[in-house]
């Protein structure tokens, strides 16, 4: 091995395009792909015979983190061993133990915890609010592999049992392995193609997929919005209440699992949710109708602490799980053709057909951006008492109360 080491510089690696492998010295060497990727190499000789091993991507693994790398390989090799044999006793996270470190990395990426759940629900297994399992993983047979042993048959057999079926799912689920693979081998417990992949790799062992016709959330036609409300009020869930909560409301569902108590305002019975919780952007003030302060207030006089969530999860000082009210909706109450966000949509058909309410006022209920940029700049107030309004009159269409409530006659009104 050459003795002169630290050839590169910072500088050189983030800078160099020129494909081939560019030496530090001491065995280190910088390859860089014709696509333009980085990883780095430690290469050395063994009775003549020269060896290679991975010691990750770059930026994943900095310079100077390759250089702590080699440095203990080479200390390896003048002993009479063998890294690439060192490196394999090394114990390698499993594919599930992966997920959890990407899903930690990508923290500051969502917006709630809604997207971060919705790739671990469909990694790992799935339960409701109450703990009970409600739906198996689809990746149960990976999850406890080792990462640097999943092939790509291991991929294929997770993929095709939904691949026509649940195509969008089936997807997506094969974009997060192949990420969750992708991270693997930037930091060093995986080699050589991902198998994951799709194009020129499992695009040749499953069907095209058919492109996705998207369409609007499913909602609950609004005259059967009363008595699945009443269904509500009988059960003792967590996720019965933020349901009931979120339909009162006409919030959408990440504002009310992110909820914390300092946002609400019991005397003035509002609830302001900062702008970075919110879609648009902007800070949005929620009137109260009666019955939500009688919901909060019933949370509020067994709550944890005065800074918790509005509705808690079962773990000390987490939410309510992102997936608990469509769980609820559609698994206990047994309604999977309705989803959770379905019911603005019954909210705003309701206020439309039902009430003289002005349409600005339904749509700022909703938190929709109105009118253009000069016409929001003129509007001076976000018309809390008028919206005060027309929530009273959608809460008093739920209990009852109102004279056009129609009878909900399903089977799931007392599930």
């Amino acid at each position: 091995m050459t003795r002169v080491l630290n050839k590169l510089s910072d500088r050189k690696v983030k800078t160099e395009n020129r494909p081939g492998r560019h030496a530090d010295g001491g065995g280190l060497y910088l390859e860089i792909k014709p696509s333009g990727s980085r990883a780095w190499l430690f290469m050395w000789k063994v009775s003549g015979k020269r060896t290679a091993m991975g010691l990750g991507a770059y930026p994943a693994v900095s310079l100077a983190g390759a250089r702590d790398k080699a440095t203990d390989y080479r200390r390896i090799v003048v002993a009479g061993g063998n890294p690439l044999l060192e490196s394999k006793t090394e114990a390698v996270p499993t594919f599930g133990e992966v997920a959890d470190k990407l899903l930690g990395s990508k923290k500051q990426e969502w917006r709630n915890a809604k997207h971060r759940d919705q790739w671990y629900y469909t990694l790992s297994r799935r339960r409701d609010d109450e703990g009970d399992l409600i739906k198996e993983g689809y990746c149960l047979d990976l999850i406890g592999k080792p990462v640097d042993q999943i092939t790509t048959e291991d991929v294929h057999s997770v993929l095709s049992p939904i691949w026509t079926d649940r195509a969008e799912t089936a997807s997506r689920l094969r974009g997060r392995i192949e990420h969750v693979l992708a991270y693997a081998k930037t930091r060093g417990w995986f080699i050589g193609e991902n198998p994951a992949l799709w194009r020129g790799h499992l695009s040749t062992l499953l069907p095209k997929r058919k492109k996705l016709q998207r369409g609007r959330h499913a909602a609950m036609p609004y005259p059967d919005v009363p008595a699945f409300t009443v269904g509500l009020q009988n059960r003792t869930a967590m996720s019965a209440r933020a349901l009931e909560f979120t339909i009162l409301t006409g919030a959408r569902s990440g504002e009310v699992y992110g909820a914390r108590w300092p946002e609400i305002d019991l005397d003035k019975e509002v609830w302001t949710v900062s702008a970075n919780r919110m879609k648009a952007g902007r800070e949005h003030r929620v009137p109260l109708s009666g019955r939500a302060v009688e919901i909060l207030r019933e949370l509020y006089a067994v709550r944890m602490s005065d800074d918790g969530f509005v509705f808690p999860g079962q773990k000390i000082a987490e939410p309510l799980s992102s997936n608990a009210m469509d769980a609820l909706l559609q698994e206990r109450m047994k309604l999977p053709q309705y989803t959770v966000h379905g019911f603005r949509s019954s909210f705003k058909d309701w206020a439309t057909d039902e009430t003289h309410h002005q349409r600005e006022i339904i749509e700022a209920a909703l938190a929709h951006v109105i009118g253009d940029e000069a016409e929001r700049a003129y509007r001076r107030t976000d018309a809390l008492e008028k919206r005060r309004r027309l929530m009273a009159d959608w809460a008093s269409y739920l209990d009852g109360s109102a004279s056009n409530v129609v009878a909900f006659t399903s089977r799931s009104a007392t599930a």
